[in-house]
């Protein structure tokens, strides 16, 4: 049995949903700003967060070698204490020069780190700030703008009940394939046959496919694989 009126009629909610949801989110200028500012300040924090986690991280690990370097600085600082011969002493020496350069090689970026992390911190805290601002700002102007357009909202909420009916009458496979092709081929999963060409890709189709097509109703397209249909009047 072909599924062909109801993956047709789910085409064609399909395509009023996605005219809705022009509508909806076609905003006037002053919201339209706010919600590009509003994906802006979601992207930086999104990296700056990243940024941060990753300083914190490389913090927990330079500390982590400092609390080392100053352990084997002491242990050389005490065994120099405890030389009593001068070449014991020359060596205990130039164990703690050296253990002291380690600890200063790790000390200045570990400095620079903490710093650059208060930096972070302080920049995010302003920008979620601004953010918040801008939010609240487009949450009140959104909540007027979707009052002035309460017939689409119903309109698509009506839409939405419908094509969950229409759903739950395709078989699963069939309900998959169908989504797919919307999602990858621009909206458009069903598609007529004109003068022998697929309507969704402009291919021409063989003579044998386009037989076959009329005798099962439907087929999906060799070339762009959207479910092909003859219109009646073809």
């Amino acid at each position: 049995m072909s599924h062909l009126p109801v993956l047709l009629e789910l085409q064609a909610i399909h395509d009023n949903l996605s005219t809705i949801q022009r509508d909806l989110t076609a905003f006037p200028p002053e919201m339209a700003k706010l919600d590009a500012d509003l994906k802006v300040h979601s992207r930086k924090l999104e990296i700056m967060g990243k940024e941060l986690t990753d300083a914190k991280t490389s913090q927990t690990s330079l500390s982590r070698e400092l609390g080392l370097a100053q352990r084997l600085e002491d242990l050389a600082r005490q065994a120099l204490k405890q030389s009593t011969q001068k070449i014991q002493y020359t060596a205990a020496i130039r164990e703690l020069d050296e253990r002291e350069r380690q600890k200063a090689a790790i000390s200045k970026p570990l400095k620079d780190l903490e710093g650059r992390i208060q930096v972070l911190e302080k920049e995010l805290s302003e920008l979620t700030e601004l953010k918040d601002k801008a939010q609240t700002e487009f949450d009140e102007l959104h909540r007027i703008f979707l009052s002035e357009h309460e017939n689409q909202i119903q309109a698509r909420d009506s839409s939405l009940n419908r094509k969950h009916e229409l759903e739950a009458k395709l078989e699963p496979i069939e309900l998959g394939r169908f989504n797919r092709l919307i999602q990858g081929r621009h909206g458009r999963a069903v598609v007529a046959v004109e003068n022998g060409t697929c309507t969704g890709c402009r291919t021409k189709l063989r003579g044998p496919f386009l037989a076959q097509l009329r005798e099962k109703k439907t087929l999906n397209c060799e070339s762009c694989q959207r479910i092909l249909y003859v219109p009646t009047t073809s």
